[in-house]
């Protein structure tokens, strides 16, 4: 029996209502006169806290709570790719030809059109055995996703007794009627909070390349993952994200606006769907499913959004699929947990944040993974998590910050320094870190080089080793070190150009594929031992700084393109010949 009460008490989106005896913990509930949606998340007898994700005002005590026994679900099914939704899974497009440019309380529409008809081709025939997590038929959601249609995790499962013929079929035709007389639709709900079943999981030994060269060859990250970009207001979150969503070798993106400013979020919906998928030239909205909760929506709704966004990433991945969530940004998202809190008058922790902060932290991160998906076919996907962290003045100490870095296992510091500086992406070489690199090792010997990581360590202990000779240059100045160090913080700053700066504007360097990185790195690395050779046998490093080929080596990651690897042979030659030249030059003299 659905629980009905009456409202007692209102605070912002928090409300309490009496005479929910019978409702029960995270149920959805339709509240006051206006019919706005809302979730049970205390129970204290037959009093009910509710968080309500449109806004309360005008709702008064004596208005109506009423049940619907089920907790808040997403609906999964065809048409969800290509759809801006809000927190809730609400299409944002729906609702402003419902109610204009603002939208209006108490609206209620389908997260997809349930009357589109798709092409079904199934993949059952009478007889055969069906449980929990099959395919029983393909439809092309887009020109990109072929789209599985599964049997729902928590169903039964039975015999087939009959199924409708290949055809054009909307989302609630009955494509599968079991012989207990139930029936599969293309579309099922799923509850947020929920994490959807697998069969296995994978160790993450296979990179999620990505064709940022600080990311893919410093500080990787792997498919299934979890990574963390925090930074300062202005270091470039944002771009960097977008250049993960749209570069990363995944066939699913999902994008989490959660509580960011509205004109930057209304500039990825503007960009986005005007962006081409590199890889087929098709639109990338045919692959990206958006959740825009901005600042100034309902602050109740941004803390569903994550769970709404990564429910969607884990029913791609159970078809198969490798998917890339990225979610902008968690500390807002702390934000409206925090504003939650207080509204209950619950005991703040530290800087007023929940108890629980930590442990909801750890439920979204734990969700990321490649697994096998339960059923059959086989089918291995991934979910991998990429979360922004915006701490206030850049302070990596403050509680969303700190509680993250136990949960992640990649960890991509922006330096507000670097960022004003004009060096991006701005990720600081000293404070980031990779938890995956041995993992996925293995990959990069099999698949690229087997010195790819005796290479990646000799270009990351150059730039550790110059981080320290820097102390000293500040105390003594540049003329204390020998010849040898200064080679050293010449190579360095060559790394940090050539290598770790990328400008995600400029047609040939905004991706790099793990073949070419590997050749930067190596060209460099074998300019260090080369001219610490030559400072060895005497030549001076005022001979080596003016060789011309460190110009060339600076240019080549815009000049070189993925499929001219021929030329970075051609520099290597050239690089050879100068420092052979340099020593015949010191021998004659």
């Amino acid at each position: 029996m659905a629980a009905e009460g009456r409202i007692v008490w209102v605070s912002g989106p928090a409300v309490k209502a009496d005479g929910m005896a019978s409702a029960k913990m995270y149920e959805t509930v339709i509240v006051g006169e206006s019919k706005l949606i809302g979730e049970v998340i205390r129970l204290t007898g037959d009093v009910a806290f509710i968080q309500v994700y449109e806004s309360t005002s005008g709702l008064k005590p004596g208005e109506p709570v009423v049940g619907t026994g089920n907790p808040l679900s997403v609906l999964l099914g065809p048409g969800i790719i290509g759809q801006i939704y809000d927190g809730i899974q609400r299409p944002l497009k729906a609702l402003s030809e419902a109610s204009g440019s603002y939208i209006g309380r108490g609206i209620t529409t389908t997260p997809v059109d349930l009357t589109k008809k798709y092409h079904y081709t199934p993949s059952v025939k009478a007889g055969d055995q069906v449980q929990a997590g099959n395919v029983i038929g393909t439809v092309q959601e887009t020109d990109l996703i072929d789209h599985s249609i599964m049997v729902p995790p928590d169903h039964k499962g039975g015999t087939v007794a009959e199924v409708v013929p290949e055809g054009d079929y909307d989302l609630e035709t009955d494509l599968v009627t079991l012989q207990d007389g139930s029936t599969l639709k293309m579309y099922h709900r799923w509850p947020v909070r929920k994490p959807r079943p697998y069969k296995t999981r994978y160790d993450p030994t296979v990179p999620l390349l990505t064709g940022q060269r600080v990311i893919d060859t410093f500080f990787p990250i792997a498919k299934g993952g979890t990574g963390s970009i925090p930074g300062a207001f202005g270091t470039g979150k944002t771009v960097t994200l977008h250049q993960i969503a749209k570069w990363a070798d995944s066939q699913v993106v999902v994008y989490i606006g959660c509580g960011e400013r509205g004109n930057e979020m209304t500039e990825v919906l503007v960009e986005f769907p005007h962006l081409k998928d590199p890889r087929t030239g098709k639109p990338l909205m045919d692959r990206t499913v958006l959740v825009a909760n901005t600042s100034n929506m309902p602050v109740a709704a941004r803390e569903a959004s994550i769970y709404t966004g990564v429910t969607i990433a884990e029913y791609y991945r159970d078809m198969g699929k490798d998917v890339v969530l990225v979610a902008d940004s968690t500390s807002r998202w702390a934000e409206a947990l925090r504003e939650m809190s207080g509204r209950l008058e619950e005991m703040p922790a530290e800087e007023g944040y929940p108890s629980y902060l930590a442990s909801r932290l750890a439920e979204f991160y734990e969700r990321a993974g490649r697994v096998r998906a339960a059923g059959s076919p086989d089918r291995d996907g991934s979910v991998t998590l990429v979360g922004a962290v915006s701490p206030s003045g850049g302070d990596f100490t403050e509680p969303v910050t700190t509680h993250t870095m136990r949960f992640i296992k990649t960890f991509w510091a922006l330096d507000a320094k670097l960022a004003y500086s004009r060096h991006y992406p701005s990720i600081n070489w000293m404070n980031s870190y990779s938890g995956y690199l041995a993992d996925i090792a293995k990959w990069w010997g099999k698949n690229v080089s087997e010195d790819w990581l005796s290479m990646r360590g000799e270009a990351y202990g150059v730039l550790q080793r110059e981080d320290t000779l820097k102390e000293i240059v500040r105390l003594l100045g540049p003329e204390a070190l020998p010849d040898e160090e200064k080679i050293i913080m010449e190579v360095a700053r060559m790394i940090k150009i050539g290598i770790l700066q990328q400008n995600s504007f400029d047609d040939v360097d905004t991706y790099c594929s793990p073949e070419k990185q590997y050749r930067l790195l190596k060209l460099l690395v074998d300019f260090y031992n080369r001219g610490q050779q030559a400072i060895r046998e005497g030549t001076s490093l005022a001979e080596i700084r003016a060789m011309p080929i460190i110009g060339t080596l600076l240019k080549a990651r815009m000049e070189v393109k993925d499929d001219e690897m021929e030329k970075l042979d051609e520099i290597d030659n050239m690089m050879k010949e100068q420092f052979k030249g340099a020593a015949e030059a010191k021998v004659r003299n």
